[in-house]
Order: C-alpha cells, then structure tokens, then sequence
C-alpha cells in the first residue's frame, strides 16, 4: 500500500448506513446527535477526543485526531439503516434502556425521523430473532439488488455525497469459508441459487461493496472475510475492515495479557463468562450463535502471548469463555474474569476482574470511529482490508498468510503511525536515541 498523494476533502454530507437498528446503533446515533448540538461529550471516541503525537518530545506537537487528518465533521452525518422490526430509532432506543430518557428526549424529533428500511432476513442464521419488518424478494441476488438500491435512494434523499456501512446487527450462526466464497464469480453463482452458505450480512456486505461503500463488520460473523469478498473490495477499490466490536471483556484481556507478557509472568488458566440481558444476549443463547462468538474470544491470547515462543509461560493454559442470557441485567453487561498466574519460582498467584460494564455504551464511540476512519481510508484511496483498524476489533483481518496483532498497545501505535504516514509525517519509534546524543 502507498502512501496517499491526495486525500480527497470531506466535502458534503456522509450517510452512515447501519445494517441493525437495535441497541448499539441507536446509542450511537443518539450519542451522534447529542454531541453535535453540545449536550454531551462523545468520550470514547479517538476521532473526536484523541490526540496525536508529531515529531520530537521537545517540539511539543500533539493536535486532536480530528485537526491532523480530514475527517468529516459530526454535523455531516445522515443516518439510516435497516431493521427486523419497524421502531424508528427513537422507539428502538427507548426499548434497548441504553440512554436515560432526559438523553433521548433532548433528540427525540430527529431520533424519530430515522426509520428503518425493511430488512434482509434469513431466519436459519439469527435463530432467536423472529423478524416482522422483512424484504420478500425471491433469491439472494434479488436481496442484493434491493439492498443497492436502497442505497441509492438513500444518497438521493439526503443529497450525502458519499457512504459508509457499519454492521450493528445480531451474531449469526457459525459459518466457514466454503466453495461458493472463493471468487465473486462463484459467489455471484451462489447468490442466484440462494446458495444456505450466504448469510444476511453477506448479503449487505456484497452491496454495499458493489456500490463502493466501505464496509465495517462489528460482529463476528462471515461477512468480508473471505476471498471473493478480498476480491470485491479491490475490485471497487472500496475498504473492508472487521470484525466484532472490540468492547468489555475482551477490551480487558488485551489490556492484561500484554502486561503480563511484557513481565514474563506466567499464566495457567483464564476462566471468563459474561451476563447480559439485551437482544445480543438473547442470540447468544443459541448454540450456534455462540460459536461464532466464542471462536472470536478465543483466539486473543493464544496470539499475544505466542506459546510457541514461551512455550514454559503459556504453552498449556486453560481458556474458557462462557456467555449467559440474563434478561434482568438488560444492556449492562457484566464481565468476570479468573487468571491463575504465575511469578517467581513458580509460585502461583490469582487476578480476578469484575467489569461491570455497558456494552452498548462501550460499542458506540467505536462505531463513530470506525465511520469517520474508513470514510478517511476511501478518500485517501485505500481499498481492501484495512489492518491498521484492528484496535476496534476482536478478530481483526489480515493479508492472506499473516496472523493478526491483538495487542491493544501495539494496535493503537500502527493506527497513529498510519495517520502520520498518510500525512507525511515522521512515525514514532520511542526510540529515543537521539535525545542523549
């Protein structure tokens, strides 16, 4: 990838198209509008509150995010998406019990006027979910025309001069790679035969691709991994990034495994499970569903603490991850983690960690990021994936045959180094050689 020679200014609306309408996108378009009118801070968010580094320690150089790089602006942002169920997002919002109502009333005439578009819905991969507000086109080719062309009349009406699609829907039962994803070809082929290994987020995914829409995917779901998607992607020079929202638990564990790799403390077991009550909750308890997820969690410590490598520190930990429906704890998500460690000579020692957390509250800055980011990326000419995105991400994507940095420090350095680098901008080592010369 080369460095970008112009990044095109973000001049005029953006829509924001939200596949999933529920809890996480709701808190995100109501955080959006409030902190546009000066009613409450998007803290949470690097694109609007971070800032980065240039240059020497001496120079004293460390603009906002969002004075370095062009990004476009909170007012700029036209909303809409699609949902199972016909609430617009002021009644969706009012049902998840994310925000306090004083939040949702202060927005509540412009809330109100997001209404969701009928939804691709294929009740075998969300098996929990019962949709009522669903397209009844005939094959899953037909779903992608429909789907284009809702984004067009999306654009129309807004007069947005430019996309970009974030998922926020539900996690759907675990699928692998199969032969219908190996080239659009093939996967065009699947899509005019309705092919059971294309799922409902494919099906946005290919539109929205075919349309040049980047493409963000917040749940674990096959959606654009996969070649024929890789493909797509290069082909309409669009980016794709994913997948699964980086928020409480796993937020946690890739602050902790870091810190204890980078002592060389020991680790024999990490025991995690989760209560939450939300629609999320509710799909997980589906077997099926659950799988996707877990295979999502599972894969983060394994790569940064590299057995392979300290094979006498982490070659035979014990990981498990449990998610339990729990309809009275609602959006508020509750993390428990047990780490048996161990120190010096062998001794053994406990972390035990309690996150009480709001799962949707932790989602919605990442969304507005990863919006803001990717619009960046289109403007600036990138397409495929975009790695340099994998700090919001539980299973971040890669170039075939790499694995993938789950270190959140690492994660946050190639994101600032990237901005630096399409500036033009020294990247920051820490080296530090030259202050003691």
């Amino acid at each position: 990838m080369k460095a970008p020679e112009h990044i095109t200014p973000p001049n005029g609306k953006l829509a924001v198209f939200l596949p999933g309408l529920g809890a996480v996108a709701t808190t995100f378009v109501a955080g959006c509008m409030l902190a546009r009118a000066g009613k409450a801070a998007p803290i949470g968010s690097l694109t609007q509150m971070g800032t980065i580094r240039l240059g020497k320690r001496t120079e004293n150089r460390a603009p906002k995010i969002a004075d370095f790089v062009p990004l476009a602006q909170l007012p700029d942002l036209e909303f809409a998406g699609w949902d199972l169920f016909p609430d617009d997002a002021y009644e969706s919002a009012a049902h998840a019990r994310v925000l306090d109502p004083h939040h949702l009333e202060q927005v509540k005439a412009e809330l109100s006027r997001v209404k969701p578009m009928p939804a691709v819905f294929y009740p075998e991969y969300v098996k929990k979910l019962h949709g009522t507000h669903v397209k009844q086109q005939g094959s899953k080719a037909d779903m992608v025309e429909a789907v284009r062309e809702d984004i067009r009349q999306v654009l129309k009406s807004t007069g947005a001069s430019r996309g970009v699609a974030v998922w926020c829907g539900s996690t759907e039962v675990y699928i692998e790679p199969s032969a219908v994803h190996q080239s659009i070809q093939s996967f065009e082929q699947g899509l005019l035969r309705s092919d059971p290994q294309i799922s409902s987020s494919q099906i946005y995914a290919w539109a929205c691709l075919k349309e040049g829409v980047p493409y963000a995917n917040g749940a674990p779901n096959l959606e654009v991994d996969f070649p024929a998607a890789h493909a797509l992607a290069r082909e309409t020079q669009t980016p794709i990034a994913g997948k699964d929202f980086k928020t409480g638990q796993t937020l946690m564990k890739t602050i902790l495994a870091p810190g204890l790799k980078a002592r060389l403390l020991g680790l024999r077991g990490w025991f995690s499970t989760n209560i939450l009550g939300n629609r999320d909750g509710e799909v997980l308890d589906d077997p099926d569903s659950f799988k996707t997820k877990e295979v999502s969690k599972l894969g983060v410590l394994e790569h940064i603490l590299q057995p392979k490598l300290y094979p006498e520190l982490y070659g035979n930990i014990y990981h498990k991850v449990r998610i339990e429906y729990y309809p009275p704890r609602g959006d508020a998500k509750e993390g428990w983690d047990n780490l048996d460690i161990q120190g010096w000579l062998g001794y053994d020692m406990q972390i035990k960690v309690d996150f009480l957390c709001r799962d949707s509250i932790l989602a919605a800055p990442i969304v507005l990021d990863l919006v803001m980011f990717m619009d960046l990326a289109k403007r600036a000419g990138f397409s495929g994936v975009q790695e340099w995105l994998s700090f919001y991400f539980k299973s971040p994507m890669t170039a075939q045959g790499l694995y993938p940095e789950h270190d959140l420090f690492i994660q946050l350095m190639k994101l600032k180094n990237t901005l630096r680098w399409m500036q033009g901008e020294d990247l920051i080592t820490h080296l530090g050689n030259e202050y003691y010369d």
